[in-house]
């Protein structure tokens, strides 16, 4: 998701579930595949690079597990703690918050 409007859809009318380092909010959508939006605000880190690392962790993980998600837009909101965790225990939780978004039909 990259448009304001996307986001503020989002926001309006969603679902949330979370995990230890992570929450998301999420809505279904009409596209044929899920969508991804990030939030990693400066309150989780000063450092531009502790935050573009949870950036880049999210996207990996994402990337592995879209195939089995339905067709949904996602919002992954990071919390503070997820700053000094190793990427092997985030990507671990990545999963977790991923088992609990609906899952595509096959």
């Amino acid at each position: 998701m990259l448009k304001p409007g996307d986001f503020a859809r989002l926001r309006q009318a969603s679902r949330r579930v979370g995990s230890r380092y992570f929450s998301a909010e999420y809505r279904n959508t009409e596209d044929t595949a899920a969508r991804l939006g990030l939030a990693v605000s400066r309150r989780v880190s000063k450092l531009a690079v502790q935050r573009n690392r949870l950036k880049r962790l999210v996207r990996e993980s994402f990337r592995r597990n879209r195939a089995l998600l339905a067709p949904i837009d996602i919002l992954v909101i990071s919390r503070s703690a997820a700053v000094t965790v190793p990427g092997s225990e985030l990507l671990a939780d990545l999963e977790q918050l991923w088992s609990r978004l609906p899952r595509a039909q096959r």
